[in-house]
């Protein structure tokens, strides 16, 4: 896969960005293609297309600095009643641009944006079965 994504130049400079945070590793910028006023994406500055190939520290931050710009967007003029946190990793999630992104959505009551799926009533056992089966992956990996 192209390691390229708008995203590098962005980074770099080399594309336009309205910027709301910057430091050594993560850069939050307004989203030009918004599902709310306010909405925004938090990335790293070190390509990833993936959530397998990111830092898990700078995973971390990613979801620190949204913490933050969170609460920035309920107190500016944004003014928003709540914020949506949204990440999708590979292309069966939605993924579109192939670096690592969270989109950070601010809410207000009937502003039309909203979750196409639907959550169904689980059973026990079946969700008992892929615990167990997720579980047995992360012990896996801590060998």
């Amino acid at each position: 896969m192209n390691p390229y994504t708008i995203f590098s130049d962005i980074v770099a400079g080399r594309a336009p960005a309205s910027k709301v945070y910057e430091d050594d590793d993560v850069l939050a910028f307004m989203d030009i293609r918004p599902w709310t006023p306010g909405h925004l994406l938090v990335i790293p500055k070190v390509a990833a297309a993936s959530l397998a190939e990111l830092d898990p520290e700078i995973g971390g931050k990613l979801f620190q600095v949204g913490q933050r710009i969170a609460l920035a967007l309920r107190q500016s003029e944004v003014a928003c009643d709540g914020v949506n946190f949204f990440l999708a990793d590979g292309i069966a999630a939605g993924q579109e641009v192939f670096h690592v992104h969270l989109h950070v959505i601010p809410r207000t009551s009937g502003d039309g944006f909203g979750l196409r799926g639907r959550p169904v009533n689980a059973h026990r056992a079946d969700l008992d079965y892929l615990a167990s089966s997720v579980r047995r992956v992360l012990a896996e990996g801590d060998r």
